[in-house]
């Protein structure tokens, strides 16, 4: 793990350059074979077939009607789903957009003390309003399912060996057990790495599935989730730019209406600092 890490600090050539929240270039879209995925949607579990992949949505094609910016889990193998919006909708195909933010899974009460810990020690200068809403102001504040369901505006990012080059690749969920990872790359199923997480740590994982340029990776020991508040992770853009990868007819207004709302990093100081006094 030394030389792993002394090879991050040294740089290295041709690796690419980390995803960024505020990066719209065209991403590279993995057409698929006319592969299946399951879905979770209005309170049922689909099979679907999987179109196509990119780095930020994918399309399918499922004998559903939702409507736009409704909520479909999109499992694409073992461990935890990819949380979506619906994008556009047409001859049965349904174009999907990932969530933004990097999803950390576990009970609302540690997710909240680590989303706090990550804001004052990454973004100290980040203050709270004038005039925060008092944790008494609601009386179902101290309702742990409706805690659990606000939005923050983080991405972690990490860095995998592979092939004889460093790549940087994008945390889209994380639990004690395993990670979500977009590499752009299909790693082979099976494959043993390390996971280098900068100052949150390395980790040695196995990659348990891949495909279309995501891949599940399962711990070798139990990830200590609080170890994430040591990194600095991005910010998503608070107004939302249409990516390349979304279909010409995509409705071009927000895809977070108020169910999918992300705070501003000082609301959200302000609710968890509420929330955790009370």
């Amino acid at each position: 793990m030394n030389k792993f890490r002394s090879t991050i600090l040294g740089g290295a050539s041709g690796a690419p350059a980390p995803p960024s929240a505020n990066d719209h270039r065209d991403e590279v879209r993995h057409r698929l074979a006319r592969e299946s995925a399951t879905i979770g949607y209005d309170g049922a579990t689909l099979d679907v077939d999987l179109i196509n992949l990119s780095g930020g949505g994918a399309m399918i094609e499922a004998d559903i009607s939702p409507q736009l910016w409704d909520r479909i889990d999109l499992h694409l193998g073992e461990g935890n789903p990819i949380e979506c919006a619906v994008r556009w909708l047409r001859g049965g195909r349904i174009g999907l957009e990932f969530a933004h933010e990097t999803q950390i899974d576990c009970d609302p009460e540690q997710r909240d003390a680590l989303l706090l810990e990550v804001i004052r020690r990454s973004f100290p200068d980040i203050l709270t309003p004038a005039s925060p809403v008092e944790p008494h102001a609601h009386a179902d504040r101290v309702d742990l399912s409706r805690r659990g369901t606000s939005r923050h505006p983080l991405i972690w990012n990490g860095k995998i060996a592979w092939q004889h080059e460093l790549r940087t690749v994008r945390l889209r969920n994380i639990s004690a057990s395993g990670v979500l990872i977009d590499s752009q790359v299909d790693l082979p199923e099976g494959a043993e790495v390390i996971l280098d997480l900068g100052k949150s740590g390395q980790y040695a994982v196995t990659v348990g599935w891949s495909r279309g340029g995501q891949a599940g990776l399962v711990f070798k020991k139990r990830f200590e989730l609080s170890a994430l508040a040591a990194a600095r992770p991005e910010v998503a853009p608070q107004r939302w730019q249409r990516p390349a990868y979304l279909d010409r007819c995509a409705d071009q207004s927000s895809p977070w209406e108020s169910g999918w709302d992300r705070s501003a990093l000082s609301d959200l100081r302000a609710d968890l600092e509420g929330y955790l006094k009370y």
